[in-house]
């Protein structure tokens, strides 16, 4: 094969075999080094809009450049996984984000990722690489929108215009020769909805969040004890929010994903403010060993729950 030849078998394999393996989109986008977005990040970092997430300032170069993650990295592979559920929580209970109703996603997609490889690297050869599941200094938004699997909606999540924003977003990043996919345009518009609804007003200007304000990190990332809801009105949420993405149009066009391992415990599902109450450190630690849930550990849900007496 020429050079040209195998690019496009290698773009070929890859996308082939993701959807075999049931990820919900595929795009590719060449591995360089993300000078717009240094200012950008510098200057949210800067402004304190991390909160707590301190982890966040440390390898700032790393975030903005693939191939010092991945040496001589040429490609990175984004990819989508949907979490969209077929059953939710009733209305009056304790809340907790769609996408914790099932088994952590970090294994899930990982496992995934890794069979996606290694099929891969049976048909094409061997190849320098890694992947990334929200877990290491990697760009995701960034890579899937320049890889064309979307634009960076007025609420920062990245919007599929097809399929919504209820979905997890990973990375191959590898030397692997691809050809990369065209960025599309943002079809936002004039819709402010997402802003409109956020009730701590964490996004403060489109395309901006201020993430110590979100009920997200408010509800799994804060460490300290007590959430003031004079200052922060997070409503019935106590593990994650979900208020920008159900509000956005574009997810209309979400559909229930089909990952056994998403599926969510009944119990779960319908754990009422007492049940939540009665429960203790061992129980949780048990029934929610597998679950991203446990991020929040026990003392922190118990803090969120008692929040709702307020």
């Amino acid at each position: 094969m020429t050079p040209e030849q195998l690019r496009i078998y290698h773009t070929q394999c890859v996308k082939e075999l993701a959807n075999e393996l049931g990820f919900m989109g595929c795009g590719i986008s060449q591995a360089s080094h993300l000078q717009n977005e240094e200012p950008r990040l510098k200057d949210w970092l800067n402004k304190g809009m991390h909160g707590g997430m301190t982890y966040m300032e440390n390898y700032f170069d790393k975030r903005l450049n693939p191939s010092l993650l991945v040496e001589g990295a040429t490609t990175v592979i984004s990819l989508l996984y949907n979490y969209y559920p077929s059953e939710t929580q009733a209305a009056g209970l304790p809340k907790i984000s769609k996408y914790a109703y099932g088994e952590d996603y970090h294994y899930v997609i990982k496992d995934k990722m890794f069979e996606l490889v290694k099929r891969l690297q049976e048909k094409v050869g061997l190849f320098a690489y890694r992947v990334f599941v929200d877990s290491a200094p990697v760009l995701e938004k960034v890579w899937a929108a320049k890889a064309g699997l979307g634009w960076i909606g007025k609420n920062t999540l990245l919007i599929h215009p097809k399929k919504g924003s209820f979905f997890f977003l990973s990375e191959i990043i590898c030397d692997l020769d691809c050809w990369a996919d065209d960025p599309i345009r943002s079809y936002c518009g004039t819709c402010t909805k997402c802003m409109d609804a956020c009730p701590t007003q964490a996004i403060i200007k489109p395309h901006v969040l201020d993430a110590s304000r979100c009920i997200s990190y408010l509800t799994i990332e804060l460490k300290e004890l007590a959430i003031k809801e004079k200052d922060f009105p997070v409503e019935d949420w106590i593990f994650g929010c979900d208020i920008c993405q159900d509000v956005c149009p574009w997810n209309k066009f979400s559909t229930p994903h089909s990952e056994d391992r998403f599926h969510p415990d009944s119990l779960l599902l319908n754990m009422d403010k007492y049940a939540w109450m009665q429960m203790d450190e061992a129980s949780f630690k048990k029934l929610f060993k597998t679950s991203p849930i446990s991020r929040a550990k026990f003392q922190g849900m118990m803090r969120n729950i008692s929040r709702l007496d307020e």
